[in-house]
């Protein structure tokens, strides 16, 4: 389970409390308004970004002084984080060995994961030379390969069309369901958190208020997210 205890984030004007849990293998949604901190809270989470106080916890230990890469999450950006330069193939590889240097069975490993989220055959290409959508699921591969039980989304399909998009987010949540990952998903459109999260968490007036069942918070939003989707 993931913990987030007493967590105060500052950036000069910006504050973000949060005193929550997130249960294990939940797909959970954050939602709120531009410049709330939902960005900012997972990069504390994944660890690029120290919070003022408080601490984050996996199964109730701290993980507050780790390393980011000593930490069990994986992160998917809006860019998804690909290297142009790298094939679909060598960027999966990467979650598994950064040197690239893999066994017969670590390939093996990563052609299965590229075959899983709709990509085989096309290990050999570059990401300049894929779409929105199909680089969107090598990001997804990688989550594969790394088998960390915490997988943080920051807006990933953020660009993609509408019909792209719905295809992605059920991607995730049969990756979800096949390694039984926690996800935590950043999302501006409550469409995505009514597809496939369990719970949403709402970041507003300066906190990140606990979660609650997904259709209860948008079928009776608090007065603030009432406003933010435009209720009043």
């Amino acid at each position: 389970m993931l913990g987030l205890e007493r967590l105060e984030i500052t950036q000069g004007d910006f504050r973000l409390d949060a005193d929550l849990d997130v249960p294990d293998g939940s797909i959970t949604a954050i939602v709120g308004p531009s410049g709330a901190g939902k960005s900012t809270l997972l990069n504390v989470i994944a660890g690029f970004f120290a919070a003022t106080c408080g601490r984050v916890l996996w199964d109730d230990s701290p993980i507050d002084g780790l390393a980011p890469g000593d930490r069990p999450v994986s992160i998917v950006f809006q860019d998804n984080n690909l290297f142009p330069h790298l094939t679909a193939f060598e960027n999966v590889a990467l979650g598994i060995r950064p040197s690239l240097k893999l066994s017969r069975q670590e390939r093996a490993q990563v052609d299965g994961a590229l075959a899983k989220v709709g990509l085989d055959g096309y290990g050999a290409r570059r990401p300049g030379a894929l779409s929105g959508g199909q680089q969107s699921r090598v990001a997804l591969a990688r989550v594969l390969v790394r088998r960390k039980p915490l997988v943080l989304l920051d807006e990933p399909f953020s660009a993609l069309g509408p019909a792209l998009r719905i295809e992605m987010l059920d991607l995730v949540k049969t990756v979800a369901a096949e390694t039984g990952a926690t996800v935590l998903m950043v999302s501006h459109d409550p469409d995505d958190a009514r597809r496939i999260a369990d719970r949403t968490i709402y970041l507003g007036e300066g906190r990140a208020h606990p979660p609650r069942p997904t259709e209860e918070l948008f079928e009776n939003p608090p007065t603030a997210l009432s406003a933010y989707l435009g209720g009043g």
